[in-house]
């Protein structure tokens, strides 16, 4: 398969609005349990996710589905808990939905919130965070739908 041209995402996020467009390209990604570590010593979260390629899907009706390995990194983390998420369960597939943040008193409270009502929970002392592609698109069959 070829890559026909196309650019892989390297975004920075210091803001709200920022990990606004994070939640957009995030959207309908899936990750196993397995691919979320949190380095307490670093003060960092990484989650890498399969990211269905919407940005490509959406050029034309012809357009085969793709999927890319995404790297989430959020840096000044101060703690992570998760609800619905049991990191014994190494292979277990989590779906995508949202990227939902809360300022509070002297921190930022960011949710990653995945199907089946499990959320992963990021304590942070800023908005500092990046999502990056990497390796080889591959194509999928399965193409996310959405009610309206």
């Amino acid at each position: 398969m070829t890559n026909e041209n196309i650019s892989k995402l390297k975004l920075l996020s210091k803001d709200i609005k920022d990990l606004q467009v994070f939640s957009a390209y995030l959207q309908d990604s899936v990750i196993v349990t397995n691919d979320i570590k949190f380095l307490p010593k670093t003060k960092k979260l990484i989650c890498v996710f399969n990211r269905f390629m919407w940005e490509d899907a959406e050029k034309g009706i012809f357009r085969k589905n793709k999927r890319i390995r995404s790297a989430l990194v959020f840096d000044n983390v101060l703690k992570v808990k998760s609800k619905g998420i049991n990191p014994k369960k190494k292979s277990k597939i989590l779906e995508f939905l949202a990227i939902k943040t809360e300022i509070m008193h002297n921190y930022f409270d960011i949710r990653l919130i995945f199907s089946g009502d499990s959320v992963l929970l990021v304590k942070a002392e800023e908005i500092d965070s990046s999502l990056e592609d990497f390796g080889k698109i591959w194509e999928t069959s399965y193409k996310p739908k959405h009610k309206i």
